[in-house]
């Protein structure tokens, strides 16, 4: 049940993360300098980059255990 909730939590705060970066690479199209614009292109191209791999991390992860429990039911049933 615990890693179950691990995941469960990694994913929502990669989710939040994500339209966090989202929402910041949006608002910076409307600021003047040119120097505030590129820091925080990429700052928020980080944020959005990192929470993909956090999403991206569970769901590899539970993919991969429910791949190898359905491995283990069908050896089991032979």
């Amino acid at each position: 049940m615990y890693w179950w909730g691990k995941q469960l939590s990694i994913g929502v705060i990669s989710l939040f993360f994500l339209i966090f970066g989202i929402d910041l690479l949006i608002s910076i199209y409307r600021l003047n300098s040119p120097h505030e614009f590129i820091m925080g292109f990429f700052a928020a191209s980080l944020i959005i980059l990192i929470s993909a791999v956090g999403l991206l991390y569970p769901a590899v992860r539970i993919f991969t255990r429910l791949r190898t429990k359905n491995v283990d039911e069908d050896d089991s049933n032979q």
